[in-house]
Parts: structure tokens; sequence; C-alpha cells
């Protein structure tokens, strides 16, 4: 039996899919904590432009931005080939192992280290090295739960925007199933995750909320089309290792049933 699903190559594509889908979701959490000037980096002076009566704003996201699109991306590949119960299903495993992961972050936090380590790296300019992996790693209950929120509730939506467009082009027209769905999921996630960090946790004003949310969607908007290449370059790679008639097979019970089950054996 294990041979069998080990020789499949659309379970191993599936496996192998839903790997990088979680690890990069775990990563970009772990990065998140980062705050990086979008303009200083490409070598530009920082904008300052007022956005709902909030002066001083500039493009300065977190680091978590550089990975999310491939989560997208991702996310409509799934759907292409296995349906949206696949997607679901691979969300809610990424929702569990990031709640597990910040759990770790937190028990790893409470341990007591030894004198020597807390001060080893002072060379380095980290007198205290507990505060420092404290500081990197415990990211304030807020911004855990907001996070996780705007993650399940962006995927399920793009999954929907996603089937939806699917269901009226058929297999055309796959930029405008793949970027339409993640500029409505994005939007939500850009929301969701400030409402409920920044709003609820730290009594931000809806002025601010708004602003921060359409500078951050104003990136996330500008990567989807600039990425949407990629759905296609992806999935002729996946077409020819799966093979032209599977690939179509996959495709056809991923839109009629959106079955996982009823296509991982068309190999």
């Amino acid at each position: 039996m294990i041979h069998q699903i080990l020789k499949d190559k659309p379970t191993k594509l599936f496996l192998g899919m839903s790997a990088f889908f979680v690890a990069n979701a775990l990563i970009a959490e772990c990065i998140g904590g980062k705050i990086f000037s979008l303009e200083s980096t490409l070598g530009f002076k920082p904008f300052n432009f007022t956005l709902f009566g909030e002066g001083g704003l500039s493009f300065s996201l977190t680091c978590g931005v550089l990975l999310w699109p491939l989560e997208f991306i991702m996310t409509d590949i799934v759907n292409e080939y296995y349906g949206p119960k696949a997607v679901k299903r691979i969300s809610w495993t990424a929702v569990i192992l990031i709640s597990y992961a910040f759990l770790m972050f937190y028990t790893a936090m409470q341990t007591t280290p030894p004198g020597w380590w807390i001060s080893s790296k002072t060379d380095s300019g980290i007198p205290n090295m507990q505060s420092a992996f404290s500081g990197i790693f415990g990211q304030g209950m807020w911004i855990i739960v907001g996070s996780i929120a705007a993650f399940l509730a962006s995927q399920l939506i793009d999954v929907a925007v996603f089937h939806c467009i699917k269901k009226r082009t058929g297999h055309r027209k796959v930029w405008l199933r793949a970027t339409g769905s993640t500029l409505v999921s994005q939007l939500v996630d850009s929301f969701i995750v400030l409402f409920i960090a920044f709003k609820l946790g730290n009594n931000w004003s809806w002025q601010k909320v708004l602003a921060i949310c359409m500078v951050n969607y104003t990136y996330k908007f500008t990567m989807a089309i600039v990425l949407t290449p990629v759905i296609y370059g992806a999935e002729r790679i996946i077409d020819k290792y799966l093979g032209h008639t599977v690939a179509e097979q996959m495709k056809e019970a991923a839109m009629g049933q959106g079955e996982f089950e009823n296509i991982i054996t068309a190999g």
C-alpha cells in the first residue's frame, strides 16, 4: 500500500505542496516580527503621505509579506488540481501546526537558562540572550490570534472566490481566477489581522487601522499581479510532471467535485 502511494504522482505532488505550504506559512509567522522599509530596501527615500487622515505613512511592512504571496499562489495551484476541499485541509493543517509552534515558543521562553548563555552574545551587542529570544518569538497574544484568524479566513475566501470564477470560466482565464481570488482574500487578510491585533488589542483608531490596511493591501495587490505569470509557469511544470491526460482529469475532478480522494489514484 505504501509503495503504491509513494509511486502515485498526484499523491506525491500533493504531499510536496502541502509540506511547502505549511513550512512557508510557519516561516512567515516566525519572521513576521521584523518590520522593514520597502522604499529603503529598494534604495528609495521613504514616502511620507496621508491616508484617511493618518499622516506620516510609508511602506513599512512586516517581513511576513515576503512569503505570503507564495502562500496564495500555492492555494490557487492546489485548488486548480485538487479542489477546494484539499485547500481547506492544508489550511487547517497549517493553522494547527502554527498554533502548536507558538505554544512551543511560549514554553521555550518560560524555561530557565544558565547565566553563561544569557551573556554569551555580549560581545556581539546582545547583553541578554533571554530577552532577545523572548523579543523575537514572544509576539503579543492579540497579534498571534489576529494572524491565525486572518490566515484562515483569507484562505477560505480565496478558495470560494477561485472556485466560483472557475465554475464560470472553466479552464480558461487562469489569470482571472488566480489574481481575482487573491485580491479579494488579501484585502480580508490585511483588515482582519490589523483589526484584531491593533484595534481590539491596542485600541488603534479606525482611521489608523484603515490607513495601514490599505498600505499593506497596496503591496499585496501589486505582488498578486506581478506574480501572476508564476501560476502559468507552475501549471506547465505540473502538467509535464503528471502528464497531460492525468492533469486534465484532475482539473475536471477539482472543478466538478473538489474531492482530493477521488483523483489521487488518477495516475
